[in-house]
């Protein structure tokens, strides 16, 4: 046990949880880029099936398995013809933010959520504490997971989203000099998985900030479920 402790990044008790928690933010994360895409009019996704809420057509193994050991991962990007949008980079834009904006969405709903179970005492009334800390540990995780997700994928850095949205942003010729850039992206990302000096001072600070927006989703929610009494 303790051998595979040391392997995931994730406390073991907590696993099944997660990992259920990251399905559902990597569907939904790639669903959310797949519908604005068809909608702007590329169909690109819609015909390899990817406007959907199936898991199974979103999720790698390989970015699934790296997430829980290493912190970060992917799933399968959503392939994306912006020579098909009317207005190719507004629209380039609002699809690559999509997929961020939705897990900040979703950790919000969830955050709400929570809270209303706290206000109303439906997970503290509970019969079986078992269940309630099982529910408990499932939200907690699908809130900070999200949170995350959102703050990494606006990295600006090939291939997140945040990377997608400067080059919609930045002028023809910056464009041009940023994508010789793109072939060294997976160097950095292996430096910031296998340095723990690197990691300290690049991932290790996003959670800090995903616990710092944790808390004033927690704080607004609680505000607002009181308004309805108890």
């Amino acid at each position: 046990m303790d051998f595979l402790q040391s392997i995931f990044r994730v406390n073991l008790n907590v696993l099944p949880f997660y990992l259920l928690a990251v399905i559902i933010s990597f569907t939904v994360h790639e669903f959310a880029h797949a519908y604005y895409a068809n909608k702007f009019g590329d169909p690109t996704a819609k015909l390899l099936g990817r406007v959907t809420l199936n898991p199974a057509v979103h999720i790698d193994l390989l970015g699934t398995l790296l997430l829980l050991i290493g912190g970060f991962g992917w799933a399968k990007p959503v392939p994306v013809n912006r020579d098909n949008f009317s207005r190719p980079r507004l629209m380039g834009i609002i699809v690559s933010a999509a997929g961020p904006l939705s897990n900040l969405l979703l950790a919000f709903v969830t955050t709400l959520i929570y809270a209303v179970l706290l206000h109303f005492q439906v997970l503290p009334g509970m019969e079986n504490q078992r269940v309630a800390q099982a529910i408990y540990l499932f939200i907690n995780a699908l809130i900070n997971l999200n949170l995350f997700l959102f703050i990494f994928n606006l990295i600006p850095l090939p291939p997140l989203d945040g990377y997608r949205i400067v080059e919609d942003v930045a002028p023809t010729p910056v464009r041009r000099k940023l994508q010789h850039f793109e072939q060294w992206s997976i160097f950095i990302f292996l430096l910031i998985l296998v340095i723990p000096q690197v990691r300290a001072v690049t991932i290790e600070p996003l959670y800090t900030l995903s616990q710092m927006i944790y808390i004033q989703f927690l704080q607004f929610s609680f505000y607002i479920t009181g308004l309805f009494g108890a």
